[in-house]
């Protein structure tokens, strides 16, 4: 892995404070009008993690909404291992979530490792180590016409100068950058994906706090985007 052990004992430290909000256990079907799926980032307890808040403004501008999270590691160590089984979980629960309500519409949430877990699952990818390669998931539920919104902060997959590229950062690309095989191109029009200069996974950068603070920055953005789609 490319990450010092001071940016893992940061995010640790960082990350762990936050409070999830509850989440709907998988095993759970509950037919909303809106679902969100959160995928948390590295070091993160299951949950929400450092999406609850984003999710919070969604709720109160659709109470009705519901929430889960995507089961997975969300681990610095084996990160290969640990983006790719996110991914097919990802997959699994989606999948799952519009056989059951066909007409729920779906916000989509990721970030750091969890917003690279997103990108994998609709567009193919997984691993960023070995050769491993976990196919997108079909496009029966990928083009499902309620899924609606999709937001990722700090993707290590980021590729600058695309179209739904938010934030400053418009000269870098993340550390695992998303190659043109697996691009996300066919789902432009439903994402965000907010990377700002500086930040040590989308952009290349050295600056963890620019890479721990996108709620702050973007949240009022990023819930516009979701209400203006929903």
């Amino acid at each position: 892995m490319f990450i010092s052990s001071f940016l893992t004992t940061a995010i640790l430290a960082h990350l762990t404070t936050s409070s999830p909000t509850p989440f709907l256990e998988t095993r759970q079907i509950t037919c909303a009008p809106v679902h969100i799926i959160t995928a948390r980032g590295s070091t993160e307890p299951q949950g929400n993690g450092a999406l609850s808040s984003l999710v919070a403004l969604i709720q109160k501008a659709h109470p009705s909404a519901t929430t889960e999270a995507v089961v997975y590691p969300a681990t610095l160590d084996n990160y290969s291992s640990s983006s790719s089984n996110g991914a097919a979980a990802l997959t699994a629960q989606l999948t799952k979530y519009v056989e059951a309500c066909p007409c729920s519409e779906i916000v989509l949430l990721g970030y750091s490792q969890g917003a690279q877990v997103i990108g994998d699952s609709l567009c193919g990818g997984g691993a960023v180590i070995d050769d491993a390669f976990t196919e997108p998931i079909d496009r029966s539920i990928g083009d499902h016409g309620e899924l609606t919104a999709i937001v990722q902060f700090g993707d290590p997959r980021f590729i600058k100068g695309l179209s739904f590229d938010k934030g400053n950062n418009t000269v870098s690309d993340g550390i695992f950058p998303r190659p043109a095989k697996i691009s996300c191109d066919h789902y432009a029009d439903k994402i965000h994906s907010y990377c700002d200069q500086g930040d040590p996974f989308c952009a290349d950068g050295n600056e963890l706090l620019v890479h721990v603070t996108y709620p702050e920055r973007y949240n009022n953005a990023a819930v516009g985007f979701v209400n203006e789609k929903l």
